[in-house]
């Protein structure tokens, strides 16, 4: 970590893990406790959602609030979930399942409180996605917002790919599920947030369903990828949420979720505390 003569630049990389990426928030508000905005966020995914939110300018505890509105009432969740049906008769009874549009889903549940572009945030966000075809990292900084976050977000077989000019784009974490690589060059305390997980077995003796290999997989994937970077480099502080059973797609637990995770909001004020003394020059 760079000593410094003045307040330590903070980077923020937020990673990609379904609902487990709830657990972002405490570590969100962990800053806002301290008065420390970060110069810099990374988002992969869920993080990606989260890191746009807070790059606009809203706090954690705002972010938390939102997301326990979002997903308190069922019934109004499955009504917006309905918007997002197939707007063609004959695209219902297609062959396979109907993956959602991930474009939609921000528009229905989340464009009321993020900006239109880049331009408008008041913090430098990146964003990551994965090149389908390409098989490689796809980075935005500039431009319109939402288009970046869906491609970011566009988990397969939940999402429909991101048509983004000649290239088709996935799930950022598919290549990049923890982006705090980058960061040091502006940064003097680089802070990353794991929230990936692992496979959880649902019952003693349960076969493994389809959609449980799916995620779970990509799990082990993006885990293996994170343990071969942290061999090469390693943020000031990584944070991670306890270990849990909640799955890629259990936002309904939303409550749970954070209630699981607060233990990070204290944990990570102290460890900020620490490196902030640290980085502060000897008077």
């Amino acid at each position: 970590m760079t000593v410094t003569t003045h307040a330590p630049r903070i980077g923020l990389a937020l990673g990609g893990g379904g609902a487990r990426g709830l657990a972002h928030i405490p570590v969100l508000e962990a800053l806002d406790d301290l008065g420390l905005r970060p110069v810099k966020i990374a988002g992969t995914s869920i993080g990606a959602i989260l890191g746009a939110a807070y790059a606009s300018g809203l706090g954690g505890e705002d972010i938390r609030r939102i997301v326990l509105e979002i997903f308190a009432d069922r019934n109004a969740v499955l009504s917006r979930l309905w918007q997002l049906r197939p707007r063609r008769f004959k695209d219902m009874f297609r062959t396979g399942p109907v993956q959602f549009d991930p474009e939609r889903v921000l528009e229905v549940f989340l464009s009321d409180y993020l900006p239109d572009s880049f331009e408008d945030l008041k913090t430098p966000l990146r964003l990551l996605a994965t090149d389908f075809y390409g098989c490689q990292e796809v980075d935005f900084e500039s431009g319109p917002l939402l288009p970046a976050i869906a491609a970011s977000i566009a988990i397969p077989a939940v999402f429909r790919p991101v048509r983004h000019g000649d290239r088709y784009l996935i799930d950022g974490g598919v290549v990049n599920p923890l982006p705090f690589d980058g960061l040091r060059a502006e940064c003097d305390i680089v802070i990353a947030v794991d929230v990936v997980g692992a496979p959880v077995p649902r019952e003693k003796g349960a076969e493994i369903s389809m959609m449980d290999s799916l995620f779970g997989s990509s799990q082990i994937l993006m885990q293996t990828i994170t343990t071969q970077k942290l061999k090469t480099d390693q943020p000031d502080i990584l944070v991670r949420p306890p270990h849990d059973n909640i799955r890629v797609l259990d936002f309904m637990k939303a409550g749970r979720i954070l209630d699981a995770a607060e233990s990070l909001r204290e944990n990570t004020k102290k460890r900020i505390e620490e490196l902030v003394k640290e980085s502060m020059p000897v008077t």
